[in-house]
């Protein structure tokens, strides 16, 4: 969407959604300069909002929770397709001001809105019904332990899509066997189905990242891979597994299980070769090596 001449405050007549000027504008009413601190890049292209949105299939009836909404770019044009929204947002400046920006530019909607102003990492529950999506343009420094959090916490969560660095999106939608395979690989397949959705070029962002971004899919799983491991237990295997990732198998897991010819004993019984190494393995795999973790 093209910048007009409008006040930042208001929906101008492109509609509700905020354009470059707008972005500015109300960026230089709060005194706000995007901080690395908070990994800060903001959206100022109206269509990728609403491809986004589009791309992550927000229906009528979600509930979306949004973590870094910013100056609301991507928070308006959620809330204009979702039944109700809740953004989190760290910065206490732009916390402060989402809910009027909400109010001036789509104030019908405005008692669909719910901010939370906190660290995402710290959220435990949110306002109103239970999430059924999260969308979100998440913060290059953090994108990976925040969105796993949000998966593990709120499980009601169906469908994600989020905006990272092109570089972590690989790396999450990364199958067994690629170079790029690694713990945000594994651990976002215990949640989900992972894919990526997209690449998203520089110029939308203010200011210009020096990196290029992609979204990513993630479709929950009607429930986590079978195993009578816990979920914390599988992820010691993976950390283990991946913390030397050029070793063995027999060789990464010797801390784990307490030595090499433990380890190799547990991978035996896993039907895993001791020689493997991490990449080649799948989430099931490691969950029936966890399984056989040694009394210690």
């Amino acid at each position: 969407m093209s910048s007009t001449s409008s006040t930042a405050s208001g929906a101008t007549e492109s509609g509700p959604l905020l354009g470059p000027a707008d972005i500015r504008e109300l960026a230089a009413a709060l005194g706000v300069r995007p901080t690395k601190q908070f990994g800060q890049n903001f959206v100022i292209d109206a269509n990728t909002v609403r491809r986004i949105v589009r791309t992550a299939e927000v229906r009528p009836d979600d509930v979306v929770v949004e973590v870094g909404p910013g100056l609301g770019s991507l928070t308006l044009a959620l809330l204009e397709t979702a039944d109700r929204m809740v953004a989190v947002e760290i910065d206490p400046v732009l916390a402060g001001a989402l809910p009027t920006t909400v109010r001036a530019r789509m104030p019908e909607r405005a008692d669909r809105f719910s901010l939370v102003h906190s660290d995402a990492m710290k959220v435990t529950e949110l306002p109103g019904p239970a999430p059924t999506a999260m969308v979100a343009n998440l913060p290059y420094n953090v994108a990976v332990p925040v969105l796993l959090h949000m998966l593990a916490t709120f499980p009601s969560i169906e469908r994600t899509l989020v905006m990272v660095q092109a570089e972590v999106a690989d790396r999450l939608a990364a199958a067994p066997g690629s170079k790029v395979y690694g713990v945000p690989s594994v651990k976002a397949a215990w949640y989900a189905q992972v894919k990526r959705a997209g690449a998203i070029g520089r110029t939308v962002f203010w200011p210009a990242p020096n990196v290029d971004s992609g979204l990513v899919s993630l479709v929950r799983r009607a429930e986590p891979p079978q195993t009578t491991a816990s979920r914390e237990e599988v992820f010691a295997v993976v950390d283990a597994a991946f913390a030397q990732r050029r070793k063995t198998l027999r060789a990464a897991l010797a801390g784990w299980a307490g030595s090499a010819a433990a380890a190799e004993t547990a991978l035996v019984a896993a039907g895993v070769s001791p020689q493997a190494r991490g990449e080649a393995l799948t989430v099931t795999e490691f969950a029936r090596i966890a399984e056989n973790r040694p009394a210690r």
